[in-house]
């Protein structure tokens, strides 16, 4: 019995040691696809207790892209359960292929601006579920297309062109919500933007979280 009990004590520390330091990005994931702060807390609670039963099946891998894979099963199970709308399948979709190109470095330098965070947030949250998810997973946690995959469990493929079309979907609907009152320094505006260098892959990304 003490011996049972000894183990379960190393088994929690060890769980606090490896997973507990990537609650933050746990809460991250789960207040952008619920979008709303309340339901990302329980949903992380649920994700975590998850986590601790099914911790004797971490390998000593990447433990965020672990938790997140947890964090991310969770979420949609959630919403499944309450907003079964938010669940959306692009299985029916056509991706797109190398046309990529031209709107991620946009969508870069869109997401790089600080010109306007909290409309950012809005469109961000009014995309796709999917789409969603794979645009935070990249530019927020900065995550490579092979770990997307494995928290998705998508193909590469698959991951690229509805991050292509997230991004896509996102330069329209923040030229569309531009065109208002203030459209002659909103084309400048997005003329710098266009211009704009794409930075290296491992650069810091500038999205806000609103929490």
């Amino acid at each position: 019995m003490a011996c049972d009990t000894e183990q379960l004590r190393l088994r929690r520390e060890r769980f606090e040691l490896i997973v507990v330091p990537h609650l933050d990005a746990a809460y991250v994931l789960a207040r952008w696809l619920t979008r709303n702060e309340a339901d990302a807390g329980d949903v992380v609670q649920e994700a975590f207790m998850r986590a601790l039963r099914y911790f004797d099946s971490y390998r000593d891998g990447d433990a965020k892209s672990w938790l997140l894979k947890i964090v991310r099963h969770t979420c949609y199970s959630w919403l499944a359960r309450n907003r079964p709308a938010d669940v959306t399948s692009l299985d029916a979709v056509a991706e797109f292929g190398s046309e990529a190109a031209t709107a991620s470095i946009d969508a870069e330098a869109l997401l790089e601006s600080r010109s306007d965070l909290r409309r950012l947030d809005q469109l961000i949250e009014a995309l796709p579920t999917p789409w969603r998810e794979v645009l935070v997973l990249r530019e927020l946690h900065e995550l490579g297309y092979r770990e997307i995959a494995e928290v998705t469990e998508l193909p590469i493929g698959t991951v690229m062109s509805r991050l292509y079309r997230a991004r896509s979907q996102l330069l329209r609907a923040y030229d569309v919500t531009a065109a208002a009152p203030d459209n002659t320094n909103h084309r400048s505006s997005r003329r710098g933007l266009e211009h704009r260098e794409m930075l290296p892959p491992h650069s810091p990304r500038n999205i806000a979280v609103q929490t």
